[in-house]
């Protein structure tokens, strides 16, 4: 073959082979970008998975928070009763002590003595208040009563209905209780055992669990009777609430 000829056939052989070349750099490279798109896709699924299970878990994080949150709070309500219940306890212990070691009657009439006025206290009074300085409450009830039907218009019949009330708060009678106290405020507004009714009637709605018309009860007796004993417990019962 001439020298021209081999010459020309050299260089169409090297663009076959270049081209051939060229062609392989572009399919590989075509592969490996596909495998990089792939590779995206991939991760960017477990990334969206990854992020729905952590949504999920700060999901049920905060649903268990809340539970958690309602139950201090209900704890804490428990908690807040359980120590009013005690001051309660301890309170009534006191006054049983009290009375168990020297039963007190209160004197009303301190004066000389008038026409349709008691002369100290009347023997029925005397003994329905021995019933329940010996905490037999229901007979001390039933005296009572006895004492206010024969003599309603008693010096100490105002005090007989508080003690009635007594009788049924430390029966935990609470209904009872709660309207012998209204009673009391209601016909004898002006006895010296007003605040003392005030004060237990806020303690048997608390009792029966109307903490807002107990709290009223504790605010009026603060109110009207500020310097009295009864006036100062009101404000320990507000405090601790």
């Amino acid at each position: 073959m001439p020298f021209r000829g081999r010459w020309i056939a050299a260089i169409i052989a090297t663009l076959v082979l270049s081209g051939c070349g060229a062609n392989d750099l572009m399919v590989k490279r075509q592969a490996e970008a596909d495998a990089k798109i792939e590779h995206l896709i991939q991760s960017g699924k477990s990334g969206e998975q990854r992020q729905n299970e952590l949504a999920a878990q700060l999901q049920g994080q905060e649903d268990r928070a809340r539970d958690a949150a309602a139950q201090i709070k209900q704890l804490q309500s428990l908690v807040q009763d359980v120590r009013i219940a005690q001051e309660e306890l301890k309170a009534r212990l006191t006054l049983l002590a009290q009375q168990a070691s020297s039963p007190k009657i209160e004197v009303v009439n301190q004066g000389p003595a008038t026409k349709g006025k008691d002369i100290g206290p009347p023997a029925e009074y005397v003994k329905a208040f021995g019933l329940y300085s010996a905490n037999n409450f229901r007979p001390a009830i039933e005296a009572f009563e006895l004492f206010l039907k024969n003599k309603p218009q008693s010096d100490y019949a105002a005090n007989a209905v508080y003690w009635i009330g007594e009788c049924h708060y430390s029966l935990s009678d609470f209904p009872a209780a709660r309207a012998s106290f209204q009673k009391m405020l209601d016909a004898y507004p002006k006895s010296p055992k007003f605040p003392d009714a005030l004060l237990k009637l806020g303690y048997t709605l608390s009792a029966m669990n109307e903490k807002e018309k107990a709290t009223a009860v504790f605010e009026r007796l603060i109110r009207s009777y500020p310097g009295n004993p009864a006036a100062a417990k009101a404000r320990q019962r507000l405090t601790a609430n």
